[in-house]
């Protein structure tokens, strides 16, 4: 039997090769192409092949290696990201979403792409659909808690709503008075926190219980103050006022006349014990002098 040997050469137009006969046969001229077609006489049959598909298998476990051509991978998570992870109440805050793939590679998602959502409570947050986080008023720093969903894959990303404006929360915006302390006293949106009023009935209202750093809802937490004499030095006087608070800066004025801007008291001496300050007039004479302590927060 004859062998054959076919090459297979890439060129732009068949090439022929000449005949080959014997008394028994008569082969076809053979045409130089892709190669694997059939030739046949009489007397028998030829399937010719130049070469053969080799390296096929069966496993589905492949790894990629690098230089191959192409691969399959699959994803493996959805990462959600911003920069920085904080917003100020009020702004705003652009997220972006990430696969992950199962090589560890990732694949940028258009954010508009995703389907997102919020949660947290501050409920005046939003965040549209190409993924834009509108912080809402807060009294306090609070986390938040940013959802993307692609392809059925559900990733998160928390957020810190950063409290830069103290009155500005719900009912309580832009009384005077910090939003942080009316919610820890009275709750959210309690008519009862209002400035003028006094909810504890002790004389303060609130505008000065927040000032002097006192609790608006018991009537126990007042401020005191009294004017007393000074033994064996009777042109002074003892200014005793309490409770001293940190944050507070506490100014004694005093008048002649009522009715009359007061000033500064000046030339005293001071002393404290505990939460309590006792300052010294080395001048109360006259038939009258006024005395005001004027409080400050901080």
């Amino acid at each position: 039997m004859k062998t054959l040997i076919l090459a297979l050469l890439m060129l732009s137009s068949s090439l022929h090769a000449g005949p080959r006969t014997s008394a028994s046969y008569t082969v076809t001229t053979d045409t130089t192409d892709h190669g694997g077609k059939r030739t046949s006489s009489a007397s028998y049959t030829n399937d010719a092949s130049a070469g053969g598909v080799v390296g096929i298998t069966t496993s589905v476990n492949d790894t990629n290696k690098q230089g191959y051509i192409g691969q399959l991978t699959e994803v493996t998570a959805l990462q959600l990201a911003a920069a920085p992870t904080t917003v100020n109440e009020t702004a705003t805050r652009q997220l972006s979403a990430t696969q992950v793939l199962d090589d560890l590679t990732t694949h940028a998602v258009p954010a508009s792409l995703i389907t997102w959502s919020i949660t947290g409570p501050s409920l005046a947050s939003t965040i549209s659909t190409s993924g834009l986080v509108t912080a809402g008023a807060v009294y306090q720093n609070e986390s938040i808690t940013a959802q993307g969903i692609h392809a059925g894959i559900t990733g998160t990303l928390s957020l810190t709503i950063l409290n830069t404006l103290p009155d500005n929360f719900g009912t309580y915006a832009a009384d005077g008075l910090g939003d942080d302390w009316q919610v820890v006293h009275f709750g959210q949106n309690n008519p009862n926190a209002a400035p003028l009023l006094d909810p504890d009935f002790d004389g303060h209202t609130n505008l000065f219980e927040y000032t002097a750093g006192l609790i608006p809802t018991s009537a126990a937490s007042k401020f005191n103050w009294r004017i007393a004499p000074v033994p064996g030095f009777p042109s002074q006087k003892h200014l005793v006022f309490s409770p001293l608070v940190a944050g507070r800066t506490y100014t004694v004025k005093t008048a002649t006349t009522l009715g009359v801007p007061m000033t500064t008291l000046t030339g005293t001496t001071f002393t404290d014990s505990g939460n309590e300050r006792t300052v010294t007039d080395p001048t109360a004479t006259g038939s009258a002098k006024f005395y005001k302590v004027e409080i400050t927060k901080d």
